[in-house]
């Protein structure tokens, strides 16, 4: 690293918030400013699934031509080499359960939350919380988290 030159921290994304990175949503082109600020995406592990459901989903419904489905796959498989995947632990299912005793989420939301906590030790200062769903920012912003809305 050259002298001078600060190193940029990790982030950890949401899936909301993945989905405009691999294909064409009005939040792309934020997210795809946010993702710069940041040396890598920390994920939840069910993160591609998710993603993968997305993209079917939009398929079926006629918004997304088999084209754009198999482009999509392909920019969310190239991003999964690079980040960082929070794997599903014991850890993650207890801290989840405990967020859904405080915060009005649903229980992906919960183990998208809870994998964040995981992935910083729930030392929250200074983390990122990088997403697209009002509910889970604020959620994540009162478990401590700098949070980024990509709306």
């Amino acid at each position: 690293m050259k002298k001078g030159k600060a190193k940029l921290p990790l982030a950890f994304w949401d899936t909301s918030a993945i989905i405009p990175l691999c294909c064409r949503q009005p939040q792309s082109t934020r997210c795809r400013q946010v993702s710069r600020q940041f040396s890598g995406l920390v994920v939840w592990w069910g993160t591609s699934v998710e993603a993968t459901s997305a993209f079917c989903r939009l398929n079926r419904q006629g918004i997304f031509s088999n084209t754009h489905l198999k482009q999509s796959q392909i920019i969310l498989d190239a991003l999964r080499l690079r980040w960082h995947e929070i794997q599903p632990l014991d850890e993650v299912r207890q801290e989840a359960e405990r967020v859904l005793h405080l915060h009005a989420l649903r229980g992906a939301d919960a183990l998208q939350l809870a994998a964040a906590l995981v992935w910083c030790s729930k030392n929250t200062k200074g983390r990122h919380f990088v997403c697209a769903d009002q509910n889970l920012l604020n959620a994540a912003s009162r478990e401590g988290f700098i949070t980024i809305d990509v709306n």
